[in-house]
């Protein structure tokens, strides 16, 4: 394209020569003209179909750079996320929202996909086609694309598998808790249910059956534990700390519960246990005590027949005493077997038992009662036999032997008090000694009239026989009456065994239920609690002296029934009066510290109430002054304004002084359960990226947790919070007048360049360009941004400046007032020409003494002078490019291998200054204003270099740069790059220094085609 010129001055030559000249040489020129002008034709629109073939492949490969930028950048950010956020689990809900919020990457990632695979079967087109290069900066952009992607889509899959394996363990172990905690609850309420332990050998076994697989359900609970607690370890090494609480709390929820089941289970087991020991102690010396009964029955029924001869009967009679010797010495085992039953009666709680205990008694009863009622009669018929034998003195004797035994039994000052099991034995067994006496009747009877005989028929030993017989008469009269006196004793100790017996029994209940009260009561926080508490504390305390009294009559019972209770009862007596004198000191001593306790919290709660109330007059003080010192306005001077501030700081102090004690009074109120509000991974990621501006979190409220239950500690946390908040908003308030006044001094001496200056030395700290910083504000990429994002994003990051400055700034930046900045007014605004500081650079001054030197041209046809790029120029038709510098203030010019001035090279070169012209003629024609319209004065610039602040990379407005370029790609002629349009355009234009005739970005914009 630089040859235009030359063609076109060919053929204003040519066609000048027709016009001129008609010699034969004029005859070949029009054809050579035309077959010129016919292959500059055919070169130009070769060139331009070649150039525009080249744009349209430059356009191709921009958009495709451009898509593997964007790919490249949106997997940066991605793998940038990916890496900076660690996969985290926890309970179903979060790790759910986490998993949708992955999953809502993938689909991103799926959605990038297309758009990959279209720009990688592009490429692989361009290089099929050669449109690429091998080796290119595109081929290896591609293949580092390559990389990413399978780099970044890797762990997106790797990510997405570990949140999956995440979810589903989280719902295994959240419903595998569930359903442990709910089999071990229904386990604990089947427990609790189970019947109470059986005294019948059969439904014990079989208790005890169904307990050994109630311990093998408890077992397999403990290992699903075990189980659980593993899965719980694997989700808090990869949960958040609030869900590693859930989880804990859930862990330990489940111990709990276990461990609460294995202490039911082995409760269970150790009554089983104790019961079954006790029934089969009690069934072994049962069925001892039956067996022998029977064999002895058996024995007895078998030698029923009463000898005939004297010794016969002796020696049965001698087997009859050793019989019951022998009977009773059973019987101590016989009563112990009687007292283990009833005992076994008494705690058995269920019908089915105790009729079946009642059963076995009434057995082993019946059969001691008939075999000693047989052995009785056997004693009475072997009696008889020796009598009727003839052997009166052997019968006589053996009475007057068993009624020698029996006498000290029923002596006068034989006991017969105790207990009432004691006293019901003694009972029975003067009972069974009154049915042997009443048998020995009929034996007293015989003998009377045995003794009748003898004396009516022998009068040699009658006198010796009647002795004999009123002595017997006498004993047996004696016997009689002391059998009649036991049993009335009997009665009275029975009496009186049972009164001390329902004594002790009400004293003990009613000492159990005063000590509930004592000791599982509660003590109220509150006032009014506290008082009804006390009130019901000394209702216990009097049913407490009412016990002491009935304690003394127990004491007073038991020391009257010690003095004559049976030996076998002493001990007895004295364990019930020491248990219920030891009872009694010890609910006495609970009722002591509870009465203590109570006296203390009624003591401290009227000190808090004491201290509540000056501290509520405190805070309505200060709460008063503070608002005297509100009503004052704000002094207008720095240093009367610090001193106000530091008077506040001395108040606010104090403040924090008094904040202990109102603690202390407040630390009975009850906290709140407030929940903790958690956001979703994809929205914290959001707030994380999306927000620019990072407020500084409250201070917290102070005392916000409690809850007071009474209105004294509601008025003083209502209070203390109110004057809180008063003092925190006059000490933000005088800081930000304080922060005001400042700003205003620094703001008095504000200058746009000093602050310019400083504003770019941080965006190059940063690293960064203007294009950046300009798409980091503009959020929605619409080429524009508002005054108050400019403004809020500036005092959000870390550029040391303030509201004031920055509104001054946003007045400048915005030059046509329509309340939005667009890039080129932000590149203008930080443009180094605004900076009247600054040193002209030499390029800049090369350029003005260049236009202004040329500007001195008078010739219709201006002398053309055009700028190639820095410091590089061309003058007139040459074709060379001269280089340009400033060397001790004279502009210089290349020449050859040296150096002239700027004024010297003009005057050997410019038509127009040329000394010693020749033909002017011609060169007046060919300089003629016909060959072209004179126009400003001005220097063309060709291809001149983009700085940091040129509007090359920056995004146009409404049309973007990537629009223009697949305008190009679709067909349409692409913007011509300026090193063509200077030498497409017209003849070389000069204006006035000063004039900047180069079109702006939006005047190119409207040259584009349509």
């Amino acid at each position: 394209m630089s040859r235009v010129r030359t063609v076109e001055a060919l053929n204003l030559a040519g066609r000048g020569l027709l016009e001129a000249g008609s010699g034969d040489g004029s005859h070949g020129l029009p054809s050579l003209l035309e077959l010129l002008n016919e292959r500059w034709e055919f070169v130009r629109c070769e060139t331009e179909r070649r150039q525009l073939e080249l744009e349209n492949n430059l356009s191709q490969v921009q958009d495709v750079t451009m898509e593997i930028q964007d790919l490249l950048q949106w997997l940066e950010n991605t793998d940038l996320r990916l890496s900076s956020t660690r996969t985290v689990w926890g309970m179903p809900d979060s790790a759910n929202e986490r998993l949708n919020a992955h999953l809502e990457l993938c689909v991103e990632m799926e959605s990038k996909l297309h758009a990959y695979t279209d720009v990688r079967n592009a490429i692989h087109r361009m290089l099929e086609r050669n449109n690429v290069a091998r080796g290119s900066s595109t081929e290896h952009s591609m293949s580092i694309l390559e990389q990413k992607w399978t780099s970044v889509n890797g762990k997106v899959q790797e990510r997405k598998a570990k949140l999956t394996q995440g979810l589903g363990l989280a719902k295994e172990f959240h419903s595998t808790i569930q359903d442990l905690l709910t089999k071990m609850a229904k386990c604990e309420e089947s427990i609790a249910e189970l019947p109470s332990p059986s005294y019948i050998p059969e439904s014990l076994s079989a208790q005890q059956q169904d307990h050994r697989v109630l311990v093998n359900e408890v077992n397999c609970y403990g290992e699903r534990k075990l189980m659980v607690e593993n899965v719980g370890s694997r989700l808090t090494d990869l949960s958040r700390k609030e869900d590693c609480d859930v989880i804990h709390n859930l862990i330990m929820t489940v111990q709990d519960r276990y461990k609460k089941l294995v202490h039911h289970t082995a409760d269970r087991g150790k009554i089983l246990e104790e019961v079954k020991k006790n029934a089969r102690q009690f069934n072994e010396s049962w069925r001892m005590l039956i067996d022998w009964i029977t064999e002895v029955e058996q024995t007895l029924d078998t030698h029923k027949e009463i000898a005939v001869t004297h010794e016969e009967i002796k020696q049965q009679l001698t087997e009859q005493k050793d019989f019951q010797k022998l009977m009773r010495s059973k019987r101590p085992m016989y009563e112990a077997t009687l007292k283990n039953g009833r005992s076994l009666h008494d705690r058995a709680k269920s019908s089915q038992d105790r009729q079946h205990l009642e059963n076995l008694l009434a057995e082993l009863k019946d059969s001691w009662d008939t075999i000693n009622g047989k052995s009785m009669e056997r004693q009475h018929k072997l009696e008889e036999a020796l009598l009727f034998s003839g052997r009166f003195t052997d019968a006589l004797q053996a009475l007057n032997d068993w009624l020698y035994r029996a006498e000290p039994q029923l002596a006068e000052d034989m006991p017969v008090g105790g207990d009432k099991d004691m006293v019901s034995n003694l009972i029975d067994k003067h009972k069974a000694f009154q049915k042997e006496l009443g048998k020995r009747a009929g034996c007293i009877r015989t003998l009377k009239r045995s003794v009748r005989d003898l004396t009516r028929s022998s009068t040699s030993d009658a006198h010796w026989l009647q002795e004999q017989m009123d002595e017997l008469e006498s004993r047996w009269e004696a016997v009689c009456k002391l059998s009649v006196t036991k049993q009335d004793r009997l009665e009275v100790a029975l009496k009186q065994a049972e009164k001390f017996d329902e004594l002790v029994h009400t004293f003990m209940e009613r000492l159990s239920e005063v000590e509930r009260v004592l000791k599982y009561g509660i003590i109220p926080e509150e006032w009014q609690g506290l008082l009804a508490f006390r009130k019901q504390h000394e209702e216990s305390m009097s049913a407490l002296q009412t016990q002491k009294m009935a304690l003394e009559d127990i004491r007073c019972l038991g020391e009257e029934l010690l003095s004559f209770c049976h030996p076998d009862s002493i001990i007895t007596l004295k364990s019930w009066i020491s248990v219920t004198k030891t009872r009694f000191e010890e609910v006495q001593t609970w009722a002591d510290q509870q009465d203590q306790r109570i006296n203390g919290a009624l003591a401290a709660m009227e000190a808090e109430r004491e201290e509540g109330q000056r501290l509520l007059d405190w805070v309505s003080s200060a709460e008063e002054a503070l608002s005297l010192r509100d009503q004052d306005p704000l002094p207008e001077a720095v240093e009367h304004n610090l001193e106000v501030i530091a008077e506040h700081m001395v108040f606010m102090e104090e403040l924090n002084r008094k904040f202990p004690e109102v603690e202390n009074a407040t630390k009975s109120c009850k906290r709140k359960s407030i929940p903790k509000q958690q956001i979703s991974p994809s929205k914290r990621l959001f707030i994380k990226k999306r927000s620019a501006l990072k407020l500084q979190p409250a201070p917290a409220l102070p005392l916000e947790h409690l809850d007071p239950q009474t209105p004294q500690l509601t008025q003083l946390v209502s209070s203390w919070q109110r004057l809180w908040l008063l003092a925190l908003a006059r000490q933000t308030r005088l800081d930000q007048h304080q922060l005001t006044l400042i700003q205003m001094e620094e703001f008095a001496n504000f200058d746009f360049n000093v602050w310019r200056r400083r504003y770019m030395q941080w965006i190059s700290h940063l690293k960064s360009r203007i294009l950046d910083v300009f798409r980091t504000i503009d959020r929605d990429q619409d080429g524009r941004i508002s005054l108050k994002e400019f403004m809020d994003n500036v005092l959000a990051s870390k550029f040391p400046t303030n509201a004031l400055e920055m509104n001054a700034v946003a007045s400048i930046f915005d030059t046509n007032s329509d309340g939005y900045i667009d890039y080129y007014e932000f590149v203008s605004a930080l443009h180094p020409s605004r900076d009247p500081y600054r040193r002209p650079l030499d390029p800049d001054h090369i350029n003005e003494e260049v236009s202004r030197q040329v500007s001195q041209c008078n010739c219709p046809r201006k002398f053309q002078v055009e700028q190639i790029s820095a410091n590089r120029y061309r003058f007139g038709d040459s074709q060379q490019l001269r280089m340009v510098r400033i060397l001790r203030s004279t502009l210089m010019v290349r020449v050859g291998g040296g150096w002239t001035a700027l004024d010297e090279f003009l005057v050997k070169n410019d038509p127009c200054r040329v000394k010693g012209r020749t033909n002017l003629k011609i060169k007046e024609k060919y300089l003629s204003p016909a060959g072209g319209s004179a126009k400003g004065l001005t220097v063309s610039r060709s291809n001149s270099s983009l700085s940091l602040y040129s509007s090359a990379s920056a995004p146009t407005s409404p049309m973007t740069r990537r629009a223009l370029l697949r305008r190009s790609f679709s067909g349409d002629r692409c913007i011509r790059p300026r090193s063509s349009i200077a030498a497409l355009g017209t003849d070389l234009q000069f204006t006035p220094p000063g004039q900047d005739l180069t079109p702006s970005p939006c005047e190119e914009v409207e040259k584009l085609p349509t």
